[in-house]
């Protein structure tokens, strides 16, 4: 387990809660003023100075609970409400398009671009706001600083940290499905296309060496995909064309596209007992969250500005009954997602939120 695995997996999920509640304050409407300072909160929350010391002194992950818990805070850090079930719901989607990404990352050292897109798009919901783009700027400065110089190995473990974390989450989308790249039982389908890792080569040849080192002998052989050198590396700088389009925001773009959420009686259970089995590290997560939360220093709204409620539902009805349905330790029941327009009538599905995917 790498130590260095916090900071990306905090930054990249909430690059992916800010994509989605930017999508829903646009899809129900909310004023562009109130939107704007719900996303502000929320940024300058989420990259105090703080909390950015704490998130990044070297430290094991915890539990998915624990994790859960610092977002929620972070999505209340404005004006705007989430019930129950649509935080569920959010935390999710959330979860489920990094873990994609992950997965899909060409080499180890890549899901640090993937982190760049992130801030990069994050910085454009900003623009207007340079004291928070400042504060996003120091953490890129932080990451650039961090992880730099570490060794491919050392981000090979920091991957295959990720993909532990994410190993028992098997959430079935409907974007997903519908293109391939995940089987119905919600497990994801690497590609045998497309461009290969920078700095490796297309496959399909063997070469044959002596004691002198010297090339004699080459063979080719049929690699049964369809793969293609990669163009350039992406920039690790501050400004630059990051080559890779995993981690920018999905939900920028209309697309219809229904989400169906599930696990299996076997996860399900398996997530019902690790939820009562007693944890042995339960002492340090509790102090884990109180020095992260502790760094946050959310701000109280202050002003006769009214608050307002986020709904992730097509209506109040159906999530009021997820919230009846849905247990607190097991948020993965089936849940349909229809990006269109807010509207009432003409859905099908237990549960429907408008959705703009690519």
């Amino acid at each position: 387990m790498s130590v260095r695995t916090l900071p990306l997996l905090f930054l990249n999920l909430g690059g992916e809660m800010l994509y989605i509640l930017d999508q829903r304050l646009r899809a129900q409407n909310i004023p562009g003023d109130k939107a704007r300072k719900v996303l502000n909160d929320i940024i300058s929350t989420m990259f105090n100075r703080k909390f950015m010391e704490e998130l990044f002194k070297p430290q094991e992950l915890y539990s998915k609970k624990a994790l859960r818990t610092v977002y929620e805070r972070l999505a209340h850090a404005s004006i705007m409400k989430l019930n129950q079930a649509s935080m569920d719901k959010l935390y999710d989607l959330m979860t489920m398009a990094f873990k994609y990404q992950v997965l899909l990352c060409p080499r180890p050292k890549d899901v640090l671009l993937v982190t760049f897109n992130h801030l990069d798009t994050i910085k454009g919901f900003i623009q207007d706001s340079p004291t928070i783009l400042q504060q996003v700027d120091e953490t890129f400065r932080q990451l650039t600083e961090i992880y730099g110089g570490l060794s491919a190995g050392e981000f090979q473990l920091i991957r295959q940290t990720l993909l532990i974390f994410f190993q028992d989450l098997h959430i079935r989308v409907s974007m997903f499905l519908k293109d391939k790249v995940q089987n119905n039982n919600g497990r994801f389908v690497l590609p045998v296309s497309g461009p290969v890792p920078w700095g490796t080569e297309v496959p399909g040849l063997i070469r044959m060496f002596n004691n002198k080192g010297e090339e004699v002998k080459r063979i080719e052989f049929k690699h049964g995909g369809n793969y293609v050198p990669a163009p350039k590396e992406g920039s690790f700088e501050l400004y630059g064309d990051r080559v890779l389009k995993l981690g920018t925001n999905m939900y920028s773009v209309n697309r219809p596209v229904e989400t169906h959420m599930s696990g299996s009686s076997k996860n399900l259970a398996s997530r019902t007992q690790e939820s009562i089995a007693p944890n042995p590290l339960a002492k340090e997560e509790l102090n884990f969250l109180a020095r992260l939360m502790g760094g946050m220093e959310i701000k109280k709204p202050s002003g006769p500005e009214p608050g307002f409620r986020l709904n992730l539902f097509t209506t109040d009805e159906e999530e009021e009954q997820a919230a009846l349905t849905r247990p607190e330790e097991l948020s993965y029941e089936v849940i349909n997602i229809q990006a269109t327009q807010v509207r009432t009538g003409d859905y099908t599905g237990s549960n429907l939120i408008p959705f703009l995917i690519f």
